[in-house]
């Protein structure tokens, strides 16, 4: 394979068995397609390889007559992976092959195969990299474990009752791994190799590595992971549930945005200034469309950047008549019921004066009193704060009030 060329790799999530051991817990559904927290446990494996970049396409190997609802489909944020579905055989060597025939039959020119169970839906990102970079340098790599138990050879014989194995000798464990999958190839050596097993009337070997090995040669072994178990007995699903469960606790990524606002009003003749939502006696008012409220404003802009649906100038428009001297109350509240439609709560709102006058501090408590009642929020996550610029440019002149704002909001369902 060229270092120079993107290496391109297909997976087979292979689940075309009946699970048959699994058959009672599963309702008779085949165990790769029964719902373990909220998805079905083949949709969990494929979604473990659709969030890996280095795959370009994911065909998974099903069983005939598989109703259309159990089907896995990629997620929305993996549909750049190529996805597809053939139909498996009688035995899992030839529901492999099966597969590769199908990949086969695309335009594109497979570098790496990996071949993994579908009934392993721990999988990592790490395992999966790791053996399709293994399988890229030396043609042929599976994913094990060491073996950590002692091993014991069992003995039913004659004089033992069916149900009790004599232990008829221990195994050195040494060197002794435990396969587990994805095991990745080249792709046209394993389709080689499995097309000669068949010849030679191989039908039923469960190991792609052993015909590989057979045909074409020796394969390596990346670290493996001991999550990444098979579920098989009917009690693995109470577990796998559990462990689900807590990934998704672990994983979840709330969806935190932040929304950024501004504003700025000059003085002009009057005899008070609005300031969030608060009214001040000052030799001076705002000049403004509406009430000229340079808080209220910025704090509105920050819960619809926040939200990313344009400012308030395009919401309230100042050409409109509608608006003149309007209470700005009504332009925050618009905002925040805005973001209740999207599933948003508002967390925090934080907004700063600058102005040299008048004075802030003596009405900094009423103002988020005030906040607090305009948008149904605990006065502990609203925050006004007041500073001077130094006697700094207009603000320090004494020609007008700006006001910057911040607005925390966490989506739901993310």
């Amino acid at each position: 394979m060229s270092d120079e060329q993107p290496v391109r790799v297909a997976v087979l999530i292979v689940g075309a068995g009946k699970g048959s051991r699994a058959s009672e817990e599963t309702e008779g559904i085949p165990k790769q397609f029964f719902p373990i927290a909220g998805k079905p446990l083949f949709q969990w494996t494929v979604d473990a390889f659709g969030a890996v970049p280095e795959v370009d396409h994911i065909a998974c190997v099903v069983p005939e007559h598989t109703e259309s609802a159990w089907l896995p489909k990629l997620a929305p944020d993996t549909d750049s992976t190529g996805f597809s579905t053939v139909i498996g055989g009688p035995s899992r060597q030839l529901s492999v092959l099966n597969g590769l025939h199908h990949l086969a039959a695309y335009p594109e020119q497979w570098d790496v195969v990996l071949v993994h169970d579908a009934a392993r839906p721990f999988v990592s990102t790490r395992i999966i990299k790791s053996v399709i970079n293994l399988a890229t340098r030396h043609g042929g790599c599976i994913a094990a474990v060491p073996v950590v138990d002692s091993l014991k050879q069992g003995d039913s014989g004659s004089n033992w009752d069916e149900n009790i194995v004599c232990i008829s000798g221990s195994i050195r464990r040494d060197g002794i791994y435990q396969a587990q999958t994805p095991q990745g190839f080249d792709f046209k050596k394993l389709l080689d190799a499995h097309g000669r097993a068949l010849d030679d009337g191989h039908r039923d070997c469960s190991d792609d590595s052993v015909i590989f090995e057979t045909y074409c040669g020796a394969v390596v072994i990346a670290a493996g992971d001991r999550n990444n178990w098979k579920v098989t007995e009917p009690d693995d699903f109470e577990t796998a549930r559990l462990l689900m469960d807590a990934r998704q606790k672990s994983f979840s990524v709330p969806d935190i945005r932040v929304g950024h606002g501004y504003d700025v009003h000059a003085f002009e003749a009057g005899d008070k200034v609005i300031l969030c939502g608060v009214t001040l006696p000052h030799e001076r008012a705002l000049k403004g469309h509406s009430d000229a409220d340079v808080g209220l404003h910025a704090l509105t802009d920050a819960v619809l950047g926040a939200l990313a649906d344009g400012d308030i100038g395009s919401h309230f428009p100042p050409s409109d008549p509608k608006w003149k001297a309007a209470s700005s109350d009504q332009f925050l509240a618009y905002a925040i019921a805005l973001a209740g439609q999207r599933q948003a709560t508002i967390t925090h709102l934080d907004v700063t004066l600058v102005c040299e006058t008048p004075k802030i501090g003596p009405h900094r408590e009423i103002m988020r009193d005030r906040i607090a009642e305009i948008t149904e929020l605990e006065r502990e996550r609203i925050s006004v704060k007041a500073t001077t610029s130094e006697r700094l440019g207009f603000t320090g002149r004494k020609e007008g009030i700006s006001a910057f704002a911040t607005a925390t909001l966490v989506f739901q369902g993310s």
